[in-house]
């Protein structure tokens, strides 16, 4: 998915510059985006990731 993609989703969801790893989860099943795409946006984009549960994001 492309990064103004998820950027949009983000933001549609009020999540601007952090974000935990359920809301990761949720957002991902809602939306059919990957969870590696996620990481990677919020990885390239200083969104930081909280409250990992299983280590999959950076």
């Amino acid at each position: 998915m492309e990064s103004e993609q998820i950027k949009t989703i983000l933001e549609k969801e009020g999540i601007t510059s952090e974000i935990t790893c359920p809301q990761a989860f949720a957002i991902s099943e809602r939306y059919g985006v990957s969870k590696l795409d996620i990481a990677t946006y919020c990885n390239s984009n200083n969104v930081k990731i909280r409250g990992c549960q299983l280590g999959c994001f950076k």
